[in-house]
């Protein structure tokens, strides 16, 4: 039985106390749907020793290792790797960063270094030959790259503006696909709300001076998204809606189609219908597509990434999915990246990299993932401020 708190002697203050009691629930009510903010305090480890030592605590696959591969990197986000095997890196709020290769075996980058300042909210990364695209929170911008030189040429570009911006969910997550169009996913507004611009909760297609077009709807917060080598079928990882309680809904992993629509607000996991919208679905019920596979509820899937040189063959036909973690659940869950297999249309998971998580206490949040030709995989973490790189042992 809940604790019952002592009565109070109000002094005829009694309608006041009510008024204040109903103010202070009606704003509880309101902060659901207002922008929401972590609830999981960031780490004080910042030396290299502090890092070491989480690195050891991480458990990854027989014959992987793990190290601090740079440290001191802020709120690090996306990564692309360029051809001389430096990272590009996103860096909230404002900055770009270059982290060169390890050249010395070392497990650790050489160095650090900025290549951009100024901008407002870059998240999304991607290098098109010697061209960066950057994803601002309204913006695509685009600057050149020399990778031989490590340095950006030129002046920033912007390729695409005004971008549907405000509210929840600021980050956008920009890639080329294989039939050379840009693709660029925009999450919602909100928890959950019927959008008014049809941009929200979508992912966009684009070729730069041409009209972008809605390529898929109904994705409440897709950040993650990569064509399955071989098939080239376009995968999604989706946030799913918060405050359904610790089991719903499931996020999902979406196969993603021209035209397709996926759900929200109207629905989530296998078109179960929204407790606030559902009812409002109409049609769109017996059109939308539900998710091919289900991870638990509150994961926070940020990232999806088909392994292309794995040397575990274990792991050729995985792709990694960076779970960022929960943060409105009754106990903590997520925390790791974990590897989804195709098996015959079938899909499993397991874990990749764990130990970021322990007894309720949070370690690391992955956010990214990427891979380099020897095998190696990065893996960034937006409350450490790191890169890890999980690489073969030998």
């Amino acid at each position: 039985m809940p604790l019952q708190p002592p009565a109070l002697n109000t002094g005829g203050r009694g309608p006041l106390l009510l008024g204040l009691g109903l103010g202070l629930a009606l704003l509880f009510l309101f902060w659901r749907w207002l922008p929401v903010s972590i609830a999981v305090p960031p780490s004080s480890a910042r030396t290299a020793e502090d890092m070491e030592g989480i690195a050891n605590g991480l458990t990854a696959p027989p014959g992987y290792r793990v190290d601090a591969y740079a440290i001191g990197l802020g709120e690090a986000r996306v990564m692309v790797l360029t051809p001389t095997g430096d990272i590009i890196l996103s860096s909230l709020p404002s900055k770009v960063l270059l982290i060169k290769k390890d050249t010395s075996a070392s497990g650790r980058s050489e160095n650090v270094e900025t290549l951009l300042t100024g901008l407002h909210r870059p998240s999304g990364l991607f290098l098109d030959g010697d061209q960066l695209y950057i994803a601002e929170e309204a913006r695509i911008l685009r600057v050149g790259f020399d990778a031989q030189a490590r340095k950006v040429t030129g002046t920033l570009e912007t390729i695409l503006p005004e971008l549907p911006h405000g509210g929840d969910h600021f980050t956008r997550t920009i890639k080329k696909g294989p039939d050379g169009f840009f693709y660029l996913t925009i999450g919602s507004s909100c928890n959950v709300c019927i959008e008014k611009n049809p941009w929200r909760a979508a992912m966009i297609r684009f070729k730069p001076g041409e009209p972008p077009r809605l390529f898929a709807s109904g994705l409440r917060n897709t950040v993650g998204f990569d064509w399955q080598p071989g098939s080239g079928e376009l995968y999604g990882v989706d946030n799913g809606r918060d405050w359904l309680g610790d089991e719903l809904p499931p996020e999902e992993v979406n196969r993603l189609f021209e035209g397709g629509f996926y759900g929200w607000p109207y629905l989530y996991g296998d078109n179960q219908p929204d407790p606030e919208f559902g009812k409002r679905a109409g049609d769109r019920a017996k059109h939308a597509i539900p998710p091919v596979y289900k991870l638990p509820a509150h994961v926070a899937p940020l990232s999806i990434v088909f392994l292309r040189h794995a040397r575990d063959t274990k792991l050729a036909d995985a792709a990694l999915v960076a779970e960022h973690g929960s943060w409105n659940r009754s106990q903590k869950i997520g925390y790791q990246v974990v590897a989804l297999h195709w098996d015959n249309g079938k899909i499993t998971d397991e874990p990749f990299l764990s130990g970021f998580l322990k007894d309720g206490q949070v370690f690391g949040r992955p956010v990214d993932v990427i891979e380099d030709d020897d095998g190696g995989i990065f893996i960034s973490d937006d409350f450490n401020g790191v890169i890890w790189r999980v690489a073969p042992s030998s």
